[in-house]
């Protein structure tokens, strides 16, 4: 029997999702990581929203996000702790469910890059999960912008 074939069938998948910020890195960093910007742009679609967000940036550091259906039909806690921060550079989590995510921010110009990376979950589809990843990027970025 060969049991090397048993650990591929369990490896992770990692998704990746990205976009383009028109603003500096200072502030795409600071609206990324503080709980009263958070709250603002942390859902994938309006039914949804962020009313709660705690979050202790520091190595080893929690955060804790509560995501909600506006008719409060559904809520639950996203949450993972810090494994490195970079300011301004990288931030490397693990989420409570055990998987990785990491979040890279490279300046261009006057812009930011944010790449994220995270291993997909098994429960939802791969497309459903980057298309709600990239949505709650997407409105990140809008925020962002539109907040001069």
């Amino acid at each position: 029997m060969e049991i090397s074939n048993i650990e591929s069938a369990s490896e992770s998948v990692s998704i990746t999702v990205e976009a383009i910020v028109l603003a500096p890195i200072d502030k795409v960093w600071k609206f990324w990581t503080e709980p009263k910007h958070i709250i603002q742009w942390n859902h994938a679609t309006n039914e949804w929203h962020c009313p709660k967000a705690e979050n202790n940036l520091q190595v080893g550091g929690k955060f804790s996000y509560t995501m909600a259906a506006k008719d409060e039909s559904f809520s639950f806690n996203f949450w993972g702790n810090y494994d490195l921060i970079k300011a301004n550079e990288q931030i490397d989590i693990t989420m409570g469910d055990g998987r990785k995510w990491t979040i890279q921010f490279s300046k261009i110009g006057n812009e930011t890059k944010i790449v994220e990376v995270f291993e997909a979950e098994k429960e939802n589809t791969i497309e459903l999960q980057r298309n709600g990843w990239q949505a709650i990027l997407l409105n990140f970025k809008n925020y962002t912008e539109a907040n001069r």
